[in-house]
C-alpha cells in the first residue's frame, strides 16, 4: 500500500487509515478479524476515539503485540480542560499503551466549539499538558461538518495543530462554497506543513426515513466496488495535499476500500469523476446529520 508523509510528523502512513469507529459496537472476535485484515493490507495508521463505544477497548488486546508497528491515534470530545484531561488518561488505559502519537480535538464543527476548546480552561490545554508529559506526540483537530474546513483554517490560526481531519469527497467539491473552504484549509495546512487527512470518502447520501439501516454508518454508504474505486481514485489521485484517508465505520467495507486502494491507479481523476456522476442518489451527508 502506498505510503505518504504524515506532514511534519515525518511518519509514512499507509494512505488508508484504519477508522476504528468500525469497532464501537462489535465484540472482540469481529474486532480481532478487522484489525489482522488492516495489517495485512499494508495499513499502519490507526485512528480511533474517545466516543465510539467500545472501539478503543477492542483495540487494546492488540497493543502488546503492534503496538511499535502502528501510528495510534485517538482523539477526546470534550471540551474543559478537567474533562479532557480524565478522557486521555482514561483512552490510554483502555488502549493498553502509555501513550498515543496523535490527540485530536474532536468533532471541532463550529466556530462555537472551536472557542471552547482554544478558550481558558479548553481542552486544548490538557492536550498540551499530555504532549509535554510524553502521553502524547502530536496533537490534532477533526470536525465532519459543510463547515468543517472554514473552522479548521481559523482552527490553525490559533493554534500550530500537527494534524487536520475533514471531510472530503467528490460531491463535496462540486459544492463551490465548500470547494473554496477546503482549498483555503489546503493552503493554511501546506504553510504550517502540518498533516492533512480526510473522511466521508465513501458516504453516498444521508439514509432515508424508514429505510433498513444495512450498515453501522451513519449515512448510506457506497458498497458496490465500481463507486468505491472511484471515489477513492478521485481522491487519491487527484489531491497530493492529502496524507491519508480514513477508511469508514463498518468492518465490512474495509475489504472493497482496500481493492479500491489497489486499483486506482487504472482511473485518472477525470474518470473517475465521470463514473461518479453516474449515482443519480449521490449527496452531501451533512444535510440532515443524526449527530
Amino acid at each position: 500500500m502506498e505510503t505518504r508523509r504524515l506532514g511534519r510528523l515525518g511518519h509514512e502512513s499507509s494512505v488508508l487509515i484504519y477508522g476504528a469507529a468500525s469497532l464501537g459496537g462489535v465484540d472482540q472476535d469481529r474486532a480481532d478479524a478487522s484489525i489482522q485484515e488492516a495489517l495485512d493490507a499494508g495499513i499502519n495508521h490507526f485512528d480511533v476515539a474517545a466516543d465510539y463505544g467500545e472501539a478503543e477497548l477492542r483495540l487494546g488486546p492488540r497493543m502488546p503485540e503492534i503496538r511499535d508497528r502502528i501510528f495510534l491515534a485517538t482523539k477526546t470530545g470534550r471540551r474543559t480542560f478537567e474533562e479532557a484531561w480524565s478522557e486521555i488518561n482514561r483512552s490510554l488505559e483502555r488502549l493498553q499503551t502509555d501513550h498515543v502519537d496523535l490527540i485530536q480535538m474532536h468533532a471541532v464543527c463550529d466556530l462555537e466549539n472551536l472557542d471552547l476548546v482554544t478558550g481558558k480552561g479548553g481542552s486544548l490545554e490538557a492536550a498540551v499538558r499530555a504532549k509535554d508529559e510524553g502521553m502524547v506526540r502530536a496533537i490534532g483537530i477533526t470536525g465532519h461538518t459543510a463547515q468543517a474546513p472554514s473552522v479548521h483554517t481559523e482552527g490553525l490560526r490559533r493554534f500550530d495543530f500537527d494534524s487536520v481531519l475533514t471531510p472530503l469527497n467528490y460531491k463535496l467539491s462540486t459544492d463551490p462554497r465548500y470547494a473554496a473552504d477546503y482549498a483555503a484549509l489546503v493552503e493554511a495546512v501546506k504553510a504550517s506543513d502540518a498533516a492533512l487527512m480526510t473522511i466521508k470518502m465513501i458516504a453516498r447520501r444521508n439514509w432515508a426515513d424508514g429505510e433498513e439501516k444495512t450498515y453501522d454508518t451513519w449515512y448510506r454508504p457506497f458498497d458496490e466496488q465500481r463507486y468505491i474505486t472511484a471515489a477513492t481514485a478521485w481522491l487519491l489521485n487527484g489531491h497530493p495535499e492529502i496524507t491519508g484517508l480514513a477508511t469508514a465505520g463498518e468492518t465490512r467495507l474495509l475489504r472493497q476500500m482496500v481493492v479500491a486502494e489497489r486499483e486506482r491507479a487504472e482511473l485518472s481523476p477525470e474518470a473517475a469523476a465521470s463514473i461518479l456522476q453516474e449515482v443519480q442518489d449521490y449527496a452531501s451527508p451533512f444535510v440532515d446529520m443524526p449527530i
